[in-house]
């Protein structure tokens, strides 16, 4: 058993199998630590979120380094066929790489009785152990920036079948028409860990799929004829998400937290009107919105700095700050200028918008697509009355000044959990270069480019394991992403870094083009049980 370090509220345990890590992950479940907050169990590891003011991490070494792991999980008598159209655009390098004919493959896969160790990388997303041993293929060298929902795919000892549209780096064989997550069922994920699975080749046998049912559609809350003050969006160049603090809890399913990426000026904007702090907000990339309202209101835009423009029913204009509650009234239009700096704002309303929340929070997550809808032109917002509402604040400020496009960037970094794959020259390389952001980043991480990629020490496959919100994935293409609150909760490449937690709202203000300088903080040691 070892204890590696992944940032300053998260480590890694990693364990000799899986059975080890599920017995692991049942012993906590039924005995907890007090201080741990979420933990996220995959092939060979266990990954543990704490709070260091209750729990350092070596005091938790020692609690979990005295658990007894003997203890097996049986198997559910659940049995779920998939049917499959082996079409995919990797089944003959999948044949290549096994030599064995793309029949054969076919045929070994769906000979195989499967069972579903643990549920990660996205919500509805089963990673499927048991099958032929002679299927096990490398993940592709670089993943595909879009994999098509009820893609099944196959990567080391696992299959697996992706929910929804998303990124990946899995072999592709085939596709099924079965929808694997549905909010509208109970639970919404088909596979639970401890089901077992059979995949059906269509060309073979007549299945009958179970047709696919759409989620349903948000709901915002709020009745025309109530009295409420409306907000008409006008523009919206980037759609707006809904986000609050995050969506905790879900993790057995897939699904991650989420959230605002800046969360201090997320918390700012609703300090600003008086909000309780987790009131669900417009996250708004790059600015260029615009809305009217109905009648009066208070708003504050807070995060990236964009110029405020007000026209009043009579057609005179304004200019209003950011950080500050805003006064509206009936007719006004709000104009975002576009942000020369930093990525997203945050606009809050004083009472806060009326919006459904799913699995428990507001949040948008846009690799699970779990949340509320995006906001666009059109849409139509309730503001509500709130509840805990406090006085206004007029003494919001940045925490940081929003990073420019060509501007560099400096992220304090916790060295691990995998910083020993890395070659010396590796490690060395990612703090003296600077990395471009690149325009493929989004709320799931940051694609960026260095001169040089960083070297590891040979090509050696990682089992999925957990990833934390800062984790500094290489792919074999040795040029890291770095994880943003939408990212997988699994992953299998290694993590060399997490930028630290206190870096986190920085990072998610970096724009396109800017530079990133990584500071190491730590040397990479593995965590020590605390001793008496």
């Amino acid at each position: 058993m070892r204890f590696l370090p992944v940032s300053l509220t998260v480590l890694l345990v990693e364990l000799t199998d899986l059975d080890e890590t599920l017995a692991l992950f049942a012993s906590l479940e039924a005995d907890p630590v007090d201080g741990i907050e979420d933990m996220v169990p995959a092939a060979r590891t266990l990954m543990i979120r704490f709070r260091p003011d209750r729990l350092s991490a070596e005091r938790l070494a020692a609690n979990i380094a005295e658990r007894d792991l003997s203890a097996r999980i049986a198997p559910s008598d659940m049995l779920v066929e998939i049917p499959v159209q082996y079409d995919g655009e990797d089944l003959v390098d999948v044949a290549e790489l096994t030599g064995l004919s793309v029949e054969e493959v076919i045929r070994r896969h769906t000979e195989s009785t499967f069972t579903v160790a643990f549920c990660g990388f996205a919500p509805g997303f089963g990673y499927l152990v048991g099958g032929d041993p002679l299927l096990q293929v490398p993940r592709r060298q670089s993943p595909r920036t879009k994999i098509p929902a009820g893609s099944v795919a196959l990567a080391g000892a696992f299959s697996g079948v992706y929910p929804q549209n998303s990124p990946g780096g899995w072999q592709i064989i085939g596709t099924t028409p079965l929808k694997m997550w549905d909010l509208t069922r109970d639970p919404p994920a088909l596979f639970q860990p401890g089901y077992r699975v059979r995949f059906v080749d269509l060309a073979r046998r007549a299945v009958v799929a179970t047709p696919e049912t759409s989620a349903p559609e948000t709901v915002l809350a709020g009745d025309a004829a109530s009295g409420a003050v409306s907000v008409t969006v006008l523009a919206a160049p980037m759609p707006a998400l809904f986000q609050d603090l995050g969506r905790f809890g879900q993790t057995g399913q897939g699904v991650s937290a989420s959230g605002a990426l800046d969360q201090g000026a997320f918390k700012a904007a609703n300090r600003a009107v008086g909000n309780p702090i987790g009131t669900p907000a417009l996250e708004i990339t790059l600015g260029g919105f615009s809305f009217e309202v109905s009648g009066r209101a208070v708003m504050a835009l807070t995060g990236a700095p964009c110029p405020i423009t007000i026209r009043d029913a009579k057609g005179r204009e304004i200019k209003a700050e950011t950080y500050r509650p805003i006064s509206l009234e009936a007719g006004d239009v709000v104009t975002l200028g576009f942000a020369a700096k930093g990525a997203r704002s945050y606009l809050a309303f004083r009472g806060g918008v009326k919006v459904t929340p799913v699995l428990g929070s507001a949040s948008t997550d846009t690799l699970a697509v779990v949340g509320p809808d995006p906001v666009v032109a059109g849409t139509e917002l309730r503001i509500g009355e709130g509840q805990g509402l406090a006085p206004v604040s007029l003494d919001e400020a940045p925490a940081f000044d929003s990073p420019a496009a060509g501007e560099t960037v400096t992220l304090d970094v916790i060295m691990g959990p995998r910083s020993d794959w890395f070659a010396e020259h590796g490690i060395a390389t990612l703090s003296a270069q600077l990395y471009t952001v690149t325009p493929q980043s989004n709320r799931v991480g940051i694609r960026i480019e260095g001169p040089e990629a960083l070297e590891r020490k040979d090509k050696a496959e990682l089992p999925s394991e957990g990833t934390a919100t800062g984790a500094i994935q290489v792919p074999h293409s040795g040029q890291p992403v770095l994880f943003l609150a939408d990212h997988p909760l699994t992953g299998g490449y290694p993590v060399i870094g997490t930028v630290a937690e206190y870096h986190l709202d920085l990072a998610g203000q970096i724009p396109v083009n800017a530079k990133i300088q990584f500071r190491p903080v730590t040397v990479f040691a593995e965590i020590k049980p605390a001793r008496g």
